[in-house]
C-alpha cells in the first residue's frame, strides 16, 4: 500500500476531466491536482515554452510528495512527455497511448478522426501510434484553437451562440470524411462532449482522453501495489497560477462539485524557479 497522493497537471482546467475520473474509480486516493491558468493555453506556444513550463509542473507536483504523475494534457504528453518521462522516479502517464488504444478498439471502419490543440496536432503523436495500433487505417486530425478558451469561458452548452457554430466549423471536415471515431485529444475537450454529440449523433464513439488516462493509471496502480487501500475517504487539493476564485467557480462545472476555498494560489515566481531535472 501507498498513501502518497497522485499528481495530475494540465496547462488549464481541461485536467480535472480526469480528476473527477480518478476520483470515480479511487474514491480512497488522495488526488494533488496543478493548473497553470495562469499562462494557459500552452497549445498555441513553442516548443520550448511547452517544454520549459511542463517541468517546472511536474516539478512542483513533485515537491508535494506525489507517487505518480498524470499528464492530463495532449500538448504537453505529444510535445514533451517522452522527455519528461526519461527524468522522473515516479511512474507518469500521458493521454496518448491510452487513448489511441480505446479508438483503435471502438472503430468498425478503421476511419477515425483526432482533434486537439494546434501543437498536438502538429507534433502527430496521436496519428502515429494510431498507426501503429490499427496498421491500414485512416486517420484525419483537426486543430480547434478555440474551443479550449470558449471551455475555460464557461461556454459549453449544446447550443451556445458562440460554441456550436465553434463545433460545427472544426468537425465538418472530418464528417465529411466519414469517420466512426473520434478522440477528445485535448482534456477540455471532454465537456464539450454534448455539443459534439450534437453534430455528429449516435454513430461516432467520443474516446475522452481524461477518463482514459484515468483508466490507466487505476489499472497500473491496483496491480503495482501502489493504492492506498482505503475504499473511501481520499481529499484533492488544487493549485492554481491565477485567481483561485476564478478557476473554483468554473472548476465545478468539470467536476460535477464545488471546489470553494480548496484552491491555492502559486506565485509564478516561485514556478520558474523549479526544473523536473533537479
Amino acid at each position: 500500500m501507498d498513501p502518497r497522493p497522485i499528481g495530475v497537471f494540465d496547462s488549464g482546467l481541461g485536467g480535472l476531466t480526469a480528476v473527477r475520473e480518478l476520483t470515480r474509480l479511487l474514491p480512497g486516493e488522495d488526488v494533488v491536482y496543478f493548473g497553470d491558468t495562469g499562462r494557459v493555453p500552452y497549445g498555441s506556444r513553442g516548443r520550448d515554452s511547452i517544454i520549459r513550463f511542463a517541468r517546472q509542473d511536474v516539478a512542483f507536483l513533485l515537491q508535494r510528495g506525489v507517487k505518480a504523475v498524470v499528464c492530463a494534457c495532449g500538448t504537453i504528453s505529444t510535445v514533451a512527455g517522452a522527455l519528461l518521462q526519461k527524468t522522473l522516479d515516479v511512474p507518469f502517464f500521458m493521454v496518448v497511448d491510452p487513448s489511441c488504444r480505446a479508438a483503435a478498439k471502438a472503430t468498425r471502419t478503421g476511419r477515425m478522426g483526432v482533434i486537439a490543440t494546434n501543437a498536438t496536432i502538429a507534433s502527430g503523436s496521436f496519428q502515429a501510434r494510431l498507426g501503429e495500433l490499427a496498421p491500414g487505417a485512416q486517420v484525419f486530425s483537426a486543430a480547434c484553437p478555440l474551443l479550449v478558451p470558449l471551455v475555460e469561458a464557461g461556454h459549453i452548452a449544446p447550443d451556445d451562440p458562440i460554441t456550436a457554430p465553434a463545433v460545427r466549423y472544426y468537425l465538418e471536415p472530418l464528417a465529411q470524411r466519414d469517420i466512426d471515431t473520434l478522440i477528445l485529444g485535448c482534456t477540455h475537450y471532454p465537456i464539450l462532449a454534448p455539443a459534439i454529440r450534437r453534430f455528429f449523433g449516435d454513430g461516432v464513439a467520443l474516446i475522452d482522453s481524461g477518463q482514459q488516462a484515468a483508466l490507466a493509471v487505476a489499472g497500473f496502480l491496483a496491480e503495482a501495489g501502489m493504492l492506498s487501500g482505503r475504499e473511501a475517504g481520499g481529499a484533492c487539493t488544487y493549485y492554481v497560477t491565477d485567481d483561485p476564485r476564478g478557476f473554483a467557480k468554473t472548476a465545478g462545472i468539470f467536476l460535477g462539485t464545488r471546489v470553494d476555498d480548496r484552491a491555492v494560489q502559486v506565485d509564478l515566481g516561485v514556478l520558474e524557479g523549479m526544473n523536473s531535472e533537479q
